[in-house]
């Protein structure tokens, strides 16, 4: 699972790295502790209505949690901030998403909380609280997870614009915090991942970033969704 992460690159930057086409009026600030529900910063991209044979890529504002199109209200949204990588192209949730409408969440890096072994074994009362690690690329760089995005229209007629983050199984360097990561897509298979017109064997394009990840426990400040800052991602032994 992946239920918090840290994204801090300006729009500057985005526009360069992603190459833009069209940037949005505002971009949300730094955030270090995004939580479900919160608004994301995505990449997509879209054929205007007025050029079929275009296609525009997007810096656009979702919200983490999706809600299909055909849901009867959005209230389910924080339980579908994940898709599993083993099920996503079966779920009637994600499936059509995935064929057609894929995304890219830049990140600095994301979340996982540890519980001590035998802990699971102790009354709740004397459960020692689980210890919080950021997982991070160990280079430094940023990470393009792989998610999908919906789009909801409400009764009143207002559209929502929602996301999920695709997970597989983790791998060895950090398995032992937590069993699931976060899918990422190379810089160099983005087109591919965000071109709406590939509709079969998207799939392929997706990396498991295991060994090139690096996890340091860090304050459990970042446990209480109101805190923000890029204290939170600083090793425990510095920020403590």
């Amino acid at each position: 699972m992946c239920g918090r992460y840290a994204s801090s690159a300006d729009a500057s930057w985005l526009e360069e790295v992603f190459e833009i086409d069209e940037m949005p009026d505002e971009v949300l600030p730094p955030r270090y502790n995004i939580a479900p529900t919160d608004p994301v910063m995505a990449v997509v991209e879209r054929t205007p209505k007025d050029a079929p044979d275009q296609v525009v890529r997007k810096l656009v504002e979702l919200r983490w949690g999706l809600v299909p199109s055909w849901s009867r209200d959005p209230k389910g949204a924080a339980r579908m901030i994940n898709a599993r990588f083993e099920t996503v192209a079966e779920k009637p949730a994600f499936r059509r998403a995935l064929a057609v409408r894929r995304c890219l969440l830049p990140a600095d890096g994301y979340y996982e909380w540890y519980a001590p072994e035998g802990s699971a074994e102790l009354p709740a009362r004397r459960r020692p609280p689980k210890q919080p690690f950021f997982i991070h690329p160990a280079d430094g760089s940023s990470m393009a997870m792989a998610g999908l995005y919906e789009f909801w229209k409400n009764p009143a007629g207002e559209w929502l614009s929602t996301c999920t983050i695709i997970t597989a199984t983790a791998a060895d360097a950090v398995g032992h915090i937590h069993d699931r990561m976060p899918m990422t897509v190379r810089p160099d298979r983005w087109d591919a991942w965000l071109d709406p017109g590939l509709t079969e064997g998207a799939l392929d394009l997706l990396d498991v970033p295991g060994p090139a990840l690096e996890a340091y426990a860090v304050s459990r400040l970042v446990s209480t969704v109101g805190n923000d800052g890029p204290e939170l991602i600083e090793p425990l032994s510095e920020s403590s």
